[in-house]
């Protein structure tokens, strides 16, 4: 069995004379094939596989979510809770105006509320994300020459963000989880979308213009996006 190396990356190398272009598969282990007929060039192999990196990256990401059991929170005081990044510890208070607070670097949540706790982080969550990602939506309307009818937070599934039709986009609530610079690229990704539906060269343009190093945001976003599952 021959083996390809690109940085990080090891591909079975399957060579066929059936095939006349490249293709990328990752198998239900985990582990990456390369499709290739028998005549390709190194070369040309270790090109297409840079070409197809952050696809491979989200893939393997996306793998490995579905494979790893993710740890459910649980609402006891010192439980640690993500917001733009950063893990705030819960405090249970018997008393407080509201729910759900952040307060002195700690969330602070009503003992008698407990049962219903995730619903009012929810909330709470998707009230900060509407006004945050709506003042970077701001930030980059201009630039990239956009004009997004508005904005709606809500549960998207496996998706941080979409683009639906008249010119809506739509945001996961978790996306005020991520650190800032990467629900930033979230924004442009949705943002470039509304002049391209598809991840095509000119969409990457796009977004690069408007964040030139969104590679690096994109593979961390593959790479860690599961850091925030478990709510």
């Amino acid at each position: 069995m021959s083996v390809l190396t690109v940085d990080d990356l090891s591909f079975e190398l399957k060579p066929s004379s059936r095939r006349r272009t490249l293709q990328i598969t990752v198998d239900r282990s985990g582990e990456l094939v390369l499709s290739a007929p028998p005549d390709i060039k190194e070369e040309r192999l270790r090109q297409f596989v840079l070409e197809k990196r952050f696809w491979i990256y989200t893939k393997l990401a996306e793998k490995d979510r579905l494979q790893k059991a993710v740890p459910s929170k649980t609402f006891v005081d010192g439980e640690g809770f993500l917001y733009l990044g950063r893990s705030y510890r819960l405090r249970l208070v018997d008393e407080q105006d509201a729910a759900l607070k952040l307060l002195n670097g700690r969330f602070m949540l009503r003992r008698d509320l407990v049962e219903t706790a995730r619903t009012h982080l929810i909330q709470w969550y998707s009230a900060r994300a509407k006004n945050w990602l709506w003042d970077k939506v701001q930030d980059y309307v201009a630039r990239m020459e956009v004009t997004p009818v508005g904005m709606k937070v809500q549960d998207l599934g496996y998706r941080w963000g979409s683009c639906g039709k008249g010119d809506w986009l739509y945001f996961h609530w978790k996306t005020i989880l991520l650190p800032p610079r990467i629900a930033e690229y979230v924004v442009v990704h949705e943002l470039a979308h509304l002049h391209q539906p598809h991840h095509t060269p000119e969409f990457w343009q796009r977004v690069q213009r408007a964040l030139p190093d969104f590679e690096r945001r994109k593979i961390w976003l593959a790479e860690h996006g599961m850091d925030v599952e478990g709510i």
